[in-house]
């Protein structure tokens, strides 16, 4: 089977869990992986991390320049004028990611979904719409783009999300992480919601709030 070509960190020890990270537009698997040991994980949590790499494809809004895509987003408007196809076909990548981590006997209950920018829009339709329950979304200076058509497998109707958000955010304008949150609450979720005193990026204050959601989810620590 073909599977996207990602950057694996391995733990120290046989992995326990695994957490699956979506780059943004334009970079690639290697954005995210210096963020792993600035989570400060303990080495007994043996949490492999995966940072898939989005294929190289034309995007409309920068004059058709070739570079690394989740999906192409045709129009800059206030809700992302996207391929939605496109972004559904990535979620169907990204979800064989997940089967093969439960070949590798990660229970599914023990598999963490993040994305930041463009990645969150494909992990939130991947982790809603994945047959099996997951740990957790972790949701990254992003946008719900699949709001009005993504039908939410029953498997995950109790999924835990936790959005994360710049203030000063010019690319995906924050009220764009506040409109995901009410969508996901009129869907039955209970998403939480934090902001940051920053553009778009990732802060060592996120950094932290990030580590902790992964450590309650996979090592059951409050």
């Amino acid at each position: 089977m073909d599977y996207l070509p990602a950057v694996i960190v391995e733990p120290a020890q046989p992995a326990k869990a695994s957490v699956i990270w979506l780059h943004g537009l334009g970079a690639d698997g290697y954005d995210f992986e210096p963020i792993v040991p600035e989570l400060k994980l303990p080495p007994e949590a043996a949490i492999r991390f995966i940072f898939p790499h989005a294929p190289a494809i034309p995007v409309t809004i920068n004059s058709g320049y070739v570079m690394p895509a989740w999906y192409d987003i045709l129009a800059m408007d206030i809700d992302r004028k996207v391929d939605t196809k496109q972004l559904e076909a990535s979620a169907q990548a990204v979800a064989k990611l997940i089967d093969r981590e439960l070949e590798k006997g990660i229970p599914s209950e023990r598999i963490v979904l993040a994305g930041f920018s463009q990645g969150g829009a494909v992990a939130y339709q991947t982790a809603l719409t994945y047959p099996k329950p997951l740990a957790g979304l972790l949701a990254m200076s992003t946008y719900l783009a699949t709001a009005d058509s993504i039908q939410v497998n029953r498997a995950n109707k109790s999924l835990p999300i936790e959005i994360f958000h710049g203030l000063q955010d010019p690319v995906v304008p924050e009220s764009l992480g506040k409109k995901a949150q009410q969508r996901l609450q009129a869907l039955g979720y209970t998403p939480g919601y934090f902001t940051y005193a920053m553009e778009h990026s990732v802060s060592a204050a996120e950094v932290k709030d990030l580590a902790d959601f992964i450590k309650k989810w996979l090592l059951k620590v409050d």
